[in-house]
């Protein structure tokens, strides 16, 4: 995902929300942690776009904890097997997990960056072959493929892929039936 202005999956991500505790008071700001209060109190916890966060983090009015998406529980779970985690599920907007963690590591500290970066490496690597060969052979896989445990498996496989993983999915599967019309064209020249 490009940090592009006009992106749309960039506009999302941008709209994620982290649990922000601000280290000072900050008048006629109340708004921001969804209550009635006319100002934002010292210690007082608010979920912040992240858009917004930045603002906040950099100026060091605030500090965050790391997402949920991104914390121990699941790391163990990605560790353990990649493909059995539904990352559209881990965050809202179109399940833009990868997005979502590249933004987290622009705002954390090197070594904390590193981390989440190799765990987004991880889970990619990790997945990446079984997106690649479902869509590939995605019709055999498809609700009417014969049924079964492993279409069901395939199924809420695909069903957890995140954004960026979708696009591969469908530019694999655009690929895999362009080879074939390609093989087949070249077979029928033959005869």
């Amino acid at each position: 995902m490009v940090n592009d202005y006009f992106s749309i999956d960039a506009i999302l991500a941008e709209n994620q929300k982290i649990q922000c505790t601000f280290k000072v008071d900050i008048p006629d700001m109340g708004h921001l942690a969804g209550g009635s209060d006319h100002d934002i109190k010292s210690l007082t916890k608010a979920p912040i776009p992240i858009w917004l966060a930045y603002i906040m983090l950099f100026s060091d009015w605030a500090d965050f904890t790391i997402p949920s998406p991104f914390g121990t529980r699941v790391r163990n779970a990605l560790k353990a097997e990649p493909r059995s985690v539904k990352l559209s599920n881990l965050v809202g907007a179109g399940g833009l997990w990868y997005g979502f963690g590249k933004l987290i590591m622009d705002i954390l500290s090197e070594e904390q960056a590193n981390g989440i970066s190799e765990v987004l490496t991880k889970a990619f690597k990790g997945r990446l072959l079984e997106v690649i060969d479902q869509a590939q052979h995605f019709a055999a896989l498809g609700p009417s493929g014969g049924g079964g445990p492993s279409t069901d498996t395939a199924q809420s496989f695909r069903e957890g892929l995140d954004g960026t993983e979708r696009e591969l999915f469908a530019l694999a599967q655009e690929s895999a039936k362009r080879m074939k019309r390609w093989h087949e064209g070249n077979d029928k020249a033959r005869r």
